[in-house]
């Protein structure tokens, strides 16, 4: 097997892994707050045992740190929102609506990397409001909130996103994660005091919600994360955008096994997803034509 075929196979297995995370912000029982503070301290955790972490933090001046934390906080917002919109509607919608993610940063990036704005990229953000309606037209009326929210939390991880492509080639890509990380989990140990009494941070998990918890954070962050930063060394951005594009899809398939949410949703939300779908892919396919040409 070649190296660029092994690297395909380990982007693709990253993102099942990506899948399985609405699935098990499902399984867990905690709310969206605990839920995204033990995954951040978890993580955390992991990698203060990883000697590179320490290595690259030592060449990290003050300021990329303060910038790198910074994000961690996005991320946490990204997660809990997430998280939250899944325990407002289902892991099917919230996993759609991370769909929105690549229209938001197609605005969003020439902002904050300085990249050039180009127009076709408003043709794709306005090409999606039809299947978005259509989304919000299938699912029962008391998980709107939770599409609210999760259009939110795909606008939060286009801004960190964006964010992470300026500022991550400057350091070591476990330094920049356990900073993030590190820095998400403190933010919300802070908030917590202000939090809801049923969102309270500080809860203990039970056995069930504790092994979930730890596949979560390992199975389904770090290992992904080391897999896909080998992986990236072999492919190309078009080969990358497009797997990760994939993502929403595993998520509503792996939903329906586990829990049969196609009982809860219409024909119209599917509908919705497509055209959505169609879309995200639509865009990386017309960029690689045009660099071909």
């Amino acid at each position: 097997m070649s190296s660029s075929t092994r690297a395909w196979f380990q982007i693709h297995f990253c993102v099942i892994l990506w899948g399985f995370t609405a699935i098990l912000g499902k399984a867990i029982s905690l709310p969206a707050l605990p839920l995204v503070w033990w995954r951040m301290t978890l993580v955390t955790a992991t990698l203060l045992l990883v000697r590179r972490f320490w290595t690259g933090l030592a060449r990290l001046s003050p300021r990329l740190m303060a910038t790198y934390a910074g994000i961690g906080v996005l991320v946490a917002m990204h997660w809990v929102t997430f998280y939250g919109s899944i325990k407002l509607s289902n892991a099917s919608v919230a996993a759609t609506c991370m769909a929105l993610a690549p229209v938001f940063v197609a605005l969003i990036e020439p902002v904050l990397v300085g990249s050039r704005f180009d127009p076709r990229e408003l043709f794709f953000g306005l090409a999606v409001i039809p299947g978005a309606a259509l989304v919000v037209g299938g699912t029962p009326v008391e998980m709107r909130l939770g599409i609210a929210v999760g259009v939110l939390s795909a606008f939060l991880v286009a801004i960190f996103g964006s964010l992470n492509k300026r500022f991550v080639e400057s350091g070591e890509a476990l330094t920049v994660t356990g900073l993030e990380m590190g820095a998400g989990a403190l933010c919300l140990t802070l908030v917590a005091p202000f939090a809801p009494a049923a969102e309270a941070v500080f809860v203990v998990p039970g056995q069930r919600d504790a092994i979930l918890l730890f596949a979560l954070a390992i199975g389904c962050t770090l290992l992904p994360f080391a897999l896909s930063f080998i992986a990236l060394r072999r492919l190309n951005a078009f080969s990358t955008a497009l797997a990760v594009s994939m993502e929403p899809v595993y998520a509503i398939v792996l939903a329906m096994i586990f829990f049969g949410e196609q009982r809860e949703l219409t024909p119209a939300f599917y509908a919705g997803v497509a055209t959505i779908l169609v879309v995200v892919f639509s865009h990386p396919l017309m960029v690689r034509r045009q660099r071909a040409t």
